[in-house]
């Protein structure tokens, strides 16, 4: 019996035959990369910003490479990053704190390595109609009698004050311990004024000393517990915000464009393990990814609307169309009816969307620092080592060099010479300047959070 990679494999030597007899050097020959394992299966969870998976296979952009990819939806985060360390998965779309967290060991214990940075942007903070309505009165209006946006939390604390008040707890819903959407929606309440609560190595729950309690929410389940009263609000990714306001049952209040412009959203992961053994695989995986970002952005997002249909299949997000393209299609709609210009709420591939930056991995790092998932005090340079043992700019470069010889992008769509940290920015909505090479400097600077020599231990004493 026939199998793929075997067919795979004819078909490369094939194409070796052809080379030959048309005069093609060796040296031109031995550039060419085959992959050492041909047959994958990713995991993804139902969410947009899974786009450049789901185009990669839909366009053929795999199979140019040579690579046979099953897309498989996973029930949560830890089911899915379990899964890839165990070898069932070959890879994933992963939350930008997996790979950091499980190589440092909070949590599960693992080496995870990235290549390749799935997005930019891509969530929100939705609070119910009932929080909503009470929030509104503290918020500004404009001209147009509609709330002046971006939203402070700090419009949220008479809330939570009174909830506090009337001796009940004021519950929010994040995704995952160390996903970007829990330390979005911490820097959006502590910008504000309200403590979202640390972490300890003898309590991980991350509500000690907290005004608002924080728990985990699978993002597909996020409306219907905010609708149940369990939580009273959430951070997610789409299309679980816009669901809320096309169910009545909530608004969003925010996007993490408005907490830090243009932050690293989601990444895909391997183990290093399957890296090391796999090089020219993770390669072409990645030459591949690439070209689905750049789909989904070329020509001022002109494929987007065929990117919705897709992503509304049910093997891949599973959501109304119509749902998807709120956001999707350069808009974010906030109370049903308040449909505001967002072109930058997704990017896939724009401003070196999928460059894997040290600096982005190094902010992460800062706000498990920040929490108490990292317990004790880390010099500068440990930042840099865990940054450089997890993100792998190395790959990346061999792919898109690749991709660039066969004319497939431009020289001008990736970074030019870098050391991998972006240049300082003050894009946050506190103004707080974040510079990669000095965390220890940029975790000083904010009021709430753990600094320095500070232990979660030593600030319950106070």
């Amino acid at each position: 019996m026939f199998h793929p990679s075997s067919i795979n494999r004819r078909m490369l030597l094939g194409a070796f035959a052809v080379l030959a007899l048309a005069g093609t050097s060796t040296s031109a020959m031995a550039e060419m990369i085959f992959p050492e394992k041909a047959e994958l299966t990713f995991g993804f969870i139902k969410l947009t910003d899974m786009a450049p998976l789901a185009i990669a296979k839909e366009k053929h952009f795999f199979e140019d490479e040579g690579l046979y990819v099953t897309l498989e939806p996973q029930a949560n985060w830890k089911v899915l990053l379990d899964r890839v360390i165990t070898g069932e998965l070959d890879g994933a779309h992963m939350l930008a704190g997996q790979p950091l967290a499980a190589t440092i060991g909070y949590g599960t214990e693992a080496h995870i390595v990235t290549p390749f940075s799935m997005d930019l942007n891509g969530n929100g903070i939705t609070v119910s109609n009932a929080v909503w309505e009470e929030m509104k009165p503290n918020i500004p209006t404009g001209a147009d009698g509609k709330p002046e946006h971006p939203i402070s939390a700090a419009a949220l604390a008479p809330v939570v004050e009174r909830y506090k008040s009337e001796g009940k707890p004021f519950n929010m819903g994040m995704v995952f311990p160390v996903s970007t959407h829990n330390y979005e929606l911490r820097y959006w309440l502590a910008a504000g004024g309200l403590n979202p609560g640390f972490y300890s190595p003898s309590d991980t729950s991350g509500q000690i000393k907290a005004d608002v309690l924080l728990s985990v929410t699978p993002p597909p389940q996020m409306p219907a517990t905010m609708e149940a009263g369990t939580i009273q609000g959430y951070c997610v990714g789409e299309p679980w915000n816009q669901a809320a306001v096309f169910k009545g049952i909530g608004v969003p209040v925010i996007t993490d464009h408005d907490i830090w412009n243009d932050n690293p959203e989601k990444v895909f992961g391997m183990t290093a393990k399957f890296v090391d053994e796999n090089p020219n695989t993770a390669i072409l995986v990645t030459k591949a990814l690439i070209r689905a970002g750049k789909w989904l952005d070329e020509n001022d997002g002109a494929n987007r609307a065929e990117a919705v249909e897709i992503l509304s299949k049910p093997e891949y997000v599973g959501a109304d169309a119509e749902v998807i393209a709120n956001s999707m299609t350069g808009t974010f709609e906030y109370e049903k009816g308040d449909k505001r210009p967002a072109p930058d709420f997704n990017i896939f591939f724009d401003k070196f969307a999928t460059y894997p930056f040290y600096s982005d991995a190094v902010w992460y790092l800062t706000q498990m620092r920040r929490w108490g998932q990292i317990a004790e005090p880390k010099d500068d340079s440990w930042y840099d080592e865990v940054a450089k043992s997890v993100y792998k700019p190395d790959i990346y470069r061999a792919a898109a060099d690749a991709l660039i010889e066969d004319g497939l992008i431009e020289a001008s769509e990736i970074p030019g010479e870098t050391d991998g940290y972006k240049p300082a920015t003050s894009a946050f909505i506190d103004g707080i300047e974040y510079d990669g090479k000095t965390p220890n400097a940029y975790l000083a600077k904010f009021g709430i959070g753990l600094k320095g020599d500070e232990t979660v231990a030593s600030l319950a004493s106070n």
